[in-house]
């Protein structure tokens, strides 16, 4: 169809990247709700060249759900947007369906023309249930909760920065074809920092970085990684929903600018075996008034007693929120001892096989990583999961816990049972969602081969949560 007559926005990179940090520094300033809110429905009616509004939300596994509405119905009806929970995976039953979105214009970002599509704005939504009260299956909105009451109650903010790996395989839809060839095409073979200008991994990360850099990511470096056809693009931290809304949005970019190469962009975990996995290793700290109080210049690797505390936490629960880390049947082929596998509930600030490392640091940078983390996994159940842990859970009594010879699962049924009978695992997410998330996993290993073997199987390709197939799973 001819576009000559059509008059939507389309915006130079320059200008996106511009409204884009302008809308960050909004947030990181805690500018009030309202206040953005006003700004933001007062710049949507002003710019006629809006014609639809993409609100984003994520499902129980951490599914990205988008649905485009008119602007002037969205102006007129936003205190009034519903959709079909039913048709959500870990949502609600047929008898109760419906569900509402309120707009988090805190989260409103200003997207590329030329990979999202002209006329169009992204804003993240909050689901509420029929009443209008938070819905309890939304983890988002549960993070969000819990964000703002740490700093209502301490005056925390709660810092994230990921490293989110993933593979760039040769054709459209390779993983839902997967079962035609039982494997994936390498789109390069040059491994670590080794990709010439112009190869097609290279070209693909330039793109990428491009239009992260327009929607306000602040990026810091980009690189093939160890694995052959692997990448890694790297971006500034931000406080802990926005991080999590950017691992969303950073997936949702590599698959869109890949399927435009004819190409997939693909985050399973452990794609090919004898090659590195893809981790999500997930940096966090938190400030208070400005300040880093994980450091201390006088501490043990230079963190203070409050980090060190954080991270006895987590280790102590390490085996209980495994399964939210680690989400899917083929996330444990990944925490395999001979490549790097994060799989050994201990700390260290040298030992890569550690759950969690102490990074070098300073008095702005000082950060705990949390390395045994999928790219597949619920970002926000891995935000929530991470700081509620950190902040909230019991240390255990053993003596030498950052040290000792324990290890997370090697398969997804070890992790299911560790979650199923923690207590504390209720606690995160409400005993009701707790079961629904069980009983999803439960239901993806099942259609599995138990046993991982040696090769990837095409069942946990084509059962993987993020490869979603609506006909497939609608086989059982």
């Amino acid at each position: 169809m001819s576009t000559e007559l059509r008059e939507f926005l389309t915006l130079s990179y320059s200008e996106l990247e511009e409204l884009n940090l302008q809308a960050k520094w909004q947030r990181k300033e805690r500018r009030p709700v309202q206040e953005i809110e006003e700004e933001r429905l007062k710049y949507l009616t002003d710019e006629p060249r809006i014609k639809a509004v993409t609100v984003l939300f994520s499902d129980l596994e951490g599914r990205l759900h988008m649905l485009d509405y008119d602007k002037k119905f969205l102006l007129k009806s936003a205190d009034n947007l519903t959709f079909d929970g039913s048709s959500i995976r870990g949502f609600t039953p047929q008898r109760e369906s419906d569900l509402r979105l309120t707009l988090d214009w805190n989260s409103f970002y200003w997207a590329p023309s030329d990979v999202f599509g002209p006329g169009k704005v992204l804003v993240f939504g909050d689901v509420l249930d029929r009443d209008g009260s938070p819905f309890a299956g939304d983890v988002r909105g549960r993070l969000k909760t819990f964000a703002d009451s740490m700093h209502a109650k301490y005056g925390y903010t709660l810092n994230a920065a990921n490293e989110i790996e993933g593979f760039l395989f040769q054709g459209l839809n390779a993983e839902r074809r997967y079962h035609e060839t039982g494997r994936f095409e390498y789109v390069s073979t040059g491994g670590y920092y080794h990709t010439l200008p112009g190869d097609p991994l290279r070209t693909f990360i330039d793109a990428v970085a491009e239009v992260q850099r327009a929607m306000g990511f602040q990026n810091e470096k980009d690189h093939p990684e160890v694995a052959p056809s692997q990448f890694e693009i790297n971006y500034a931290y931000g406080d802990v929903v926005a991080a999590a809304d950017q691992i969303q949005l950073y997936k949702l970019i590599c698959r869109q600018v890949a399927t435009r190469l004819g190409m997939t962009a693909s985050f399973l975990p452990k794609p090919v075996v004898g090659v590195n996995g893809s981790g999500m290793h997930t940096n966090v700290s938190v400030t208070k008034d400005g300040k880093n109080i994980f450091w201390d210049p006088n501490g043990n690797e230079k963190m203070s007693q409050f980090a060190w505390q954080f991270v006895d936490r987590i280790l102590t629960h390490g085996n209980d929120i495994c399964l939210m880390l680690n989400a899917s049947v083929n996330s444990y082929r990944r925490l395999d001892p001979h490549f790097e596998a994060p799989n050994q509930i201990k700390a260290s600030a040298v030992d890569r096989g550690s759950m969690v490392r102490i990074p070098i640091g300073n008095e702005r940078s000082a950060r705990v990583e949390v390395r045994s983390v999928s790219p597949d996994a619920n970002p926000y159940m891995v935000m929530l999961s991470v700081f509620k842990t950190g902040l909230e859970g019991r240390i255990s009594d053993e003596s030498n816990l950052r040290q000792a010879e324990h290890y997370l699962p090697d398969n997804i049924y070890d992790a299911l049972a560790n979650f199923r009978n923690a207590p504390w695992t209720g606690e995160l997410l409400g005993d009701d969602v707790k079961t629904r998330y069980a009983d999803l996993k439960q239901a993806s290993a099942d259609r599995c081969p138990r046993l991982l073997g040696t090769f990837v199987k095409t069942q946990e390709v084509q059962y993987h949560h993020e490869v979603y197939n609506q006909f497939l799973w609608n086989l059982f």
